[in-house]
């Protein structure tokens, strides 16, 4: 592979034997500009997680459960595709005493220290990009400026956000918070951008002190006159001196994001000042949606479910009659969305799998890969849409036609799963690592699992997976009133089929008694339950979960999709 040749060639000028490709760019995000893309390039990976090892003579390409298929098929020729956590890269460098170069401003000291910490190698910070030196690109940036969120969007001013902030760090006993993470620029300004495709963040870091003094950082193109003048406190200045003005800071306490702080930045923080071992609060204040959101989200999920039911319907009597392959699926009911004019776009790429497809857990049809929905099939489409009040995701499986035994056993297990999850009588001290064995130990009565988390936490018309709650095995995050989470436990087999329910949840409070209560408003697939596997109790939560999606979608329907709805809602 030629890039790769290249790349090699430029160790020997650097005294390299190894170099480290992440996924991420210097924002740290989950989704990076295509321009950006340096894994892609060079290992032509398409996945949102992942990082190479290109040694000497050897590539790795480490990813977790989610894209380990999928790696192998994209780039399974030139690499050894490794499952974190499984192996690490350190498992693989063991007793090897080499140089390994990385750019400092693509990698946090705690990604390094997880991955690489444990080997003898040593790890070079190499500020210029060695990706860029072979890849010439055209960039093309964003243009659209940053904008502040209307009122009936949002349920805390920026001043109170700033307020709660600079209380955190008084009582901390520090003196400036580093926020490196955009989306909690964008959570503590209400404000938002598109410098990414699926999520409306604006790139920017935010140096704030425990006097409400706050420095933005940015690409001050974004920036319009009007908008300067709304935040008459802050100082807006261009990204590129941040390093500069903050190396000129001394004797001082910080607190940084060390899951987005960079080691360019941490190493320039670390020279004159102290670190301490706080999180950056904002994580916690954002996971939290205040009354305004959670009223908001709940608009947002009966536009999103509108528009996938009745893409769900069409897709039900057509796939016989007309080709519907993937990618015609997928561009169907983002036309349904589009429908909406509070829709804005996606907020990810969309799932559309049939037969072994759908075992690919984040799977992206492609030419190549693009499959036609067929009689027997089932289908799996996990999807969702931003809104200006509101990001959803869902996932839905449908059958085509099929009338396997087994495989709806194991989906009833799933669906069983969803409603153990969705069920699940919340207390003070309830975290995602306890919720996470209900929804799996259906399937593992069988001797089924699935490689990925149960849930994820989801943000308010920002980031689709943002934590720091989640339902999965290692979570130990407590659920407070207002998180939003998704429960979407799973089953694929590889070269066969995949299984996954979704819906989005949040924490509500009744009379300080906490449960969950559904978002997602959409019809769950009945013909592929086994009834006689449920027992009273989810017979009774199914039967009403589709009764409240009868009652919020039928005024959107027309006739023969009211009469559609009324047969997918009814009764069990």
């Amino acid at each position: 592979m030629e890039k790769i040749r290249q790349l090699r060639k430029i160790f020997k000028r650097e005294r390299l034997d190894g170099y480290v490709v992440p996924k991420n760019d210097e924002f740290f995000g989950e989704y990076v500009p295509d321009h950006n893309d340096r894994l892609n390039y060079i290992a032509d990976f398409s996945g949102s997680y992942g990082f190479a090892l290109i040694l000497k003579k050897k590539n790795y390409l480490f990813v977790d459960g989610r894209y380990t298929l999928q790696a192998n098929n994209q780039s399974g020729k030139y690499f050894n595709i490794v499952t974190v956590p499984d192996k690490m890269p350190h498992d693989i460098l063991k007793e090897k005493k080499i140089s390994i170069g990385f750019d400092p401003n693509l990698f946090t000291k705690k990604t390094l220290s997880l991955f690489f910490g444990k080997s003898k190698c040593k790890y070079v910070p190499i500020k210029k990009n060695l990706i860029d030196e072979i890849w010439k690109r055209k960039i093309k940036k964003s243009k659209i400026k940053f904008y502040k969120l209307p009122n009936s969007s949002v349920s805390e001013s920026y001043q109170s956000k700033i307020d709660k902030v600079a209380n955190f760090l008084k009582r901390k006993k520090t003196d400036f918070l580093f926020i490196t993470a955009s989306e909690n620029n964008a959570w503590l300004l209400n404000i938002r951008g598109r410098d990414t495709k699926y999520t409306p963040i604006p790139y920017s870091y935010i140096l704030i002190d425990k006097n409400k003094n706050i420095k933005f950082f940015c690409d001050l193109q974004k920036v319009s006159y009007s908008f300067k003048k709304h935040f008459k406190k802050i100082e807006f200045l261009d990204v590129g001196v941040c390093g500069k003005i903050i190396s000129n800071i001394a004797e001082k306490k910080f607190i940084v994001d060390k899951d987005s702080c960079s080691y360019y930045f941490l190493d320039i923080i670390n020279k004159r000042n102290k670190i301490l071992n706080f999180n950056d609060p904002i994580y916690f204040f954002k996971a939290i949606k205040g009354k305004q959101e959670i009223e908001n989200i709940k608009k947002a999920h009966i536009y999103d479910g509108v528009a996938l039911t009745k893409y769900l319907f069409w897709l039900k009597k057509n796939f016989h009659k007309k080709t519907i392959t993937e990618i015609s699926a997928s561009e169907k009911l983002l036309k349904f969305r589009k429908k909406s004019k509070k829709f804005k776009f996606s907020s990810f790429p969309t799932i559309s799998g049939t037969g072994p497809n759908g075992a690919i857990i984040h799977y992206k049809a492609t030419r190549e890969t693009n499959r036609k929905l067929k009689k027997g099939d089932i289908y799996l489409v996990d999807s969702g849409g931003q809104y200006e009040f509101g990001t959803t995701d869902v996932t839905r499986t449908i059958s085509l036609q099929n009338s396997n035994r087994r495989i709806k056993d194991i989906f009833t297990r799933v669906l069983k799963g969803h409603i153990a999850v969705a069920n699940y009588k919340i207390k003070k001290n309830t975290s995602g690592s306890i919720i996470d064995y209900e929804a799996r130990k259906h399937l593992k009565k069988i001797g089924l699992n699935y490689a990925h988390g149960t849930g994820h936490g989801v943000g308010y018309f920002l980031n689709v997976h943002e934590g720091p709650h989640a339902i999965s095995k290692a979570n130990k995050i407590f659920f407070q009133e207002g998180m939003v989470v998704s429960n979407e436990p799973g089953y694929y087999e590889k070269n066969n089929f995949g299984i996954r329910i979704e819906n989005l949840i949040y924490v509500k409070a009744n009379r300080k008694k906490l449960s969950f209560e559904n978002l997602t408003m959409a019809p769950i697939e009945k013909d592929l339950i086994n009834y006689k596997s449920l027992n009273k109790h989810e017979k009774k939560w199914l039967n009403n979960y589709h009764k409240t999606v009868l009652k919020n979608l039928k005024n959107s329907m027309n006739k023969i999709e009211t009469f559609e709805l009324e047969k997918a809602c009814s009764a069990i």
